[in-house]
């Protein structure tokens, strides 16, 4: 690729270990990844940190210093089938390579189960050095198998000093930045928006430099964020438009837009989101916005979300599209979560009121002379019209006070007929 179409983030990444800005904890003096080049071993490990630290760069630098073969896959688009071929390259390889060849595995979150199992025997064996990057908690992310193998980095958001140094190594460096005179007057503006993000602040000062006009270039709070707003309209997993586009999804749903669910689905998978993201924010819907209307949304969203779980991308995405559109398309009710949010609210007004007696168990015979359980009513021994069968269940203070009001939809109507057969007008059904 012509290096003045490659991002400056790409035309700057760092040739060698010394050159690399960050980790200081990891890599400073007695650092655990310094003591581990100094003794050439590495054994397989996953980097965690957010965007743009470095972890990418830090793989390809520790393959350099230890002179090992190097393998790079992205599990956003690899598969099984991908994984396989590495390794087979690997072993076909032979005594032909070089030791312990380096498999690195860039987003390994996003891997399934099935192809994060891929890796175990190759891993237990040593047939190569995994290094998984992950910008999710990988006790989470990561099977347990595959964890246990390897050690767990944590690299951390860049300072302000080192975002400065590297913004000062672009302007002395780079060919294309050196074309014109820069002055940063301000430096507020680009530090919080670059969020201890590498990439995001080089991409941020190319796109300042190359779109002003003229050869001098000054860099002020005003200029930064005026040019971001009308330049970048990227999506961002940390940012803004993650949680609107996530709002919009949420709300086409609730909606019963199956249309513009899809698109705002597709709009968050095509800019990188977490397919694991989305189906949990599906399950939630489905309870929270759907619940007793039709109660097999949450069914349908808990195999959607063990599914994709399962499966990965690309092939996540039909099932979250058949999951969106069958949750867009159900009748709606949020009953369930208007109750739960009402027992919390008189919980807090009249704080913990006693069980009443006949509902209190009574395992002790002192408890029993005490009347615990005393003039319980047992309800399968009474029919629904049976007068002598009311009982209240709510402390004597709350007596009456509906939690749950059924919605207006075709199942829940059933419902509050049959509630009202029982309870007639205790609690106004």
């Amino acid at each position: 690729m012509n290096s003045a179409t490659q991002p400056l983030a790409e035309r700057l990444r760092p040739k060698k270990l010394d050159d690399y800005v960050g980790q200081k904890h990891l890599l400073g003096l007695n650092g655990p990844l310094r003591n581990m080049l100094e003794q050439k071993a590495m054994p397989s490990l996953i980097l965690w940190g957010p965007p743009g630290v470095g972890k990418t760069t830090l793989a390809l630098l520790l393959s350099q210093t230890l002179d090992r073969d190097f393998y790079s896959l992205s599990a956003v688009s690899a598969g099984v089938k991908d994984v396989r071929d590495v390794l087979d390259r690997v072993q076909k390889g032979g005594l032909f390579g070089k030791s312990s060849p380096i498999l690195f595995i860039d987003e390994i979150h996003r891997f399934s189960k099935s192809q994060q199992d891929a890796l175990l025997a190759a891993v237990e064996k040593g047939v190569v050095t995994l290094i998984g990057a992950t910008t999710e908690n990988p006790s989470f992310e990561v099977i347990a198998p595959l964890l246990s193998r390897c050690q767990v980095y944590v690299l951390e958001a860049l300072g302000q000093e080192d975002l400065k140094q590297l913004t000062q190594h672009a302007l002395e460096k780079d060919v294309l930045l050196k074309s014109k005179t820069v002055c940063i007057e301000e430096w507020e503006a680009l530090l919080r928006l670059s969020g201890g993000d590498a990439r995001k602040l080089l991409n941020t000062l190319e796109l300042l430099v190359l779109s002003t006009p003229g050869q001098e270039v000054v860099i002020t709070n005003k200029l930064v964020l005026d040019s971001v707003s009308t330049n970048m309209a990227l999506y961002d997993k940390n940012g803004e438009q993650h949680f609107d586009q996530v709002s919009a999804f949420i709300k086409s749903m609730r909606g019963s837009d199956p249309n513009a669910a899809l698109y705002w689905m597709a709009r968050m998978l095509k800019g990188g989101e977490d397919p694991i993201f989305i189906a949990r924010r599906m399950l939630i819907l489905a309870s929270e916005d759907i619940g007793n209307a039709n109660p097999n949304a949450l069914l349908l969203a808990q195999s959607c979300f063990q599914a994709v779980s399962e499966i990965g991308m690309p092939e996540a995405r039909i099932i979250l599209a058949q999951a969106a559109v069958y949750l867009a398309s159900s009748p709606k009710s949020n009953a369930s979560y208007m109750g739960i949010a009402q027992a919390f609210d008189w919980i807090d007004k009249t704080g913990d009121l006693p069980v009443p007696l006949h509902l209190r168990n009574a395992p002790t015979r002192l408890m029993k002379q005490l009347g615990y359980g005393k003039d319980y009513k047992y309800s399968h021994n009474y029919s629904e019209d049976d007068a002598d069968a009311f009982q209240d269940f709510l402390p004597s203070e709350l007596s009456g006070k509906a939690m749950y009001m059924p919605g207006n939809n075709a199942r829940e109507k059933e419902i509050r007929h049959y509630l009202r057969g029982i309870w007639k007008e205790h609690y106004g059904y």
